[in-house]
């Protein structure tokens, strides 16, 4: 069954009057599954981590059209994806709802800077479960798109107004390579997701994301480029070792007539 961010694409496809083209990208006939070029194709590599932490996308109009946004890649891992476009005056009654469920504790991800000091947090503080009750599950809210769209997502979102902002440390510099920032404190939602996961203790699934995102923009710039896939590189070994599928061939066996016309 497709996933949130695929139903959500599906979607936004159907409203359009006219054919989305990717800016820069490339004109060959793309997989469904990763919407990279089928000859690239990487969704026999994708993980699946159990986790206890969920994500919600907020996404801006085009950003689940576009094949270089790492949301997908989230709801490719973590089951519990929810993905839902932003408007200013609208809202998904599904987004209400889900924000309503008890099982989760809502959290958005933002910087702090931009935030009232008494809504910001920097670790998760999870509310003591009732008697009897389950704990609450950390629920990641992501505004995904570009810097002003998520600013703007941030200030005209009153149904968050209640939530508690949390504000990561951002110690490293961005490695994302498909778009470009101004900024190298400016991350990509994938790497935010990791970092996400890695503060609520989830350090193998946050490490296989990051690994899955290296694969996917390995694969994304060789079809970009038109190059082959170096199926033994770094980003691919690192993936299938923390996969569990160190030893075991990642090519589909399928693919490899498709990937040897890239050969120089």
């Amino acid at each position: 069954m497709p996933h949130a961010v695929s139903q959500l694409r599906s979607a936004r496809l159907a409203r359009s009057s006219k054919p989305f083209l990717a800016r820069g990208g490339f004109k060959r006939e793309r997989c469904e599954g990763c919407r990279l070029a089928v000859s690239h194709c990487m969704c026999a590599l994708r993980p699946a981590v159990a986790t206890k932490p969920g994500f919600c996308l907020l996404m801006a109009d085009i950003e689940a059209l576009k094949p270089s946004n790492t949301g997908w890649l989230i709801a490719d891992m973590v089951a519990d994806t929810f993905a839902f476009g932003w408007a200013r005056t609208e809202t998904d009654p599904a987004l209400l709802t889900l924000l309503k469920d008890p099982q989760w504790q809502g959290f958005i991800v933002f910087p702090g800077e931009f935030v009232a000091p008494e809504r910001v947090v920097r670790s998760l503080q999870l509310p003591a479960a009732a008697e009897g009750a389950a704990a609450k599950r950390p629920l990641f809210i992501l505004l995904d798109g570009t810097w002003s769209e998520a600013r703007k997502m941030f200030r005209k979102s009153p149904y968050l107004d209640h939530l508690p902002v949390l504000s990561l440390e951002l110690a490293q510099i961005s490695q994302y390579k498909l778009r470009r920032s101004r900024r190298d404190d400016h991350f990509c939602t994938s790497e935010v997701a990791s970092l996400c996961l890695s503060l609520a203790g989830e350090e193998l699934a946050a490490q296989t994301l990051e690994a899955y995102l290296d694969v996917f923009t390995h694969h994304y710039l060789q079809a970009k480029n038109q190059s082959p896939i170096a199926w033994d590189s770094a980003a691919h070994q690192r993936l299938s070792e923390l996969t569990g599928q160190a030893g075991k061939s990642t090519i589909p066996a399928a693919k490899v007539d498709s990937f040897q016309a890239f050969t120089p």
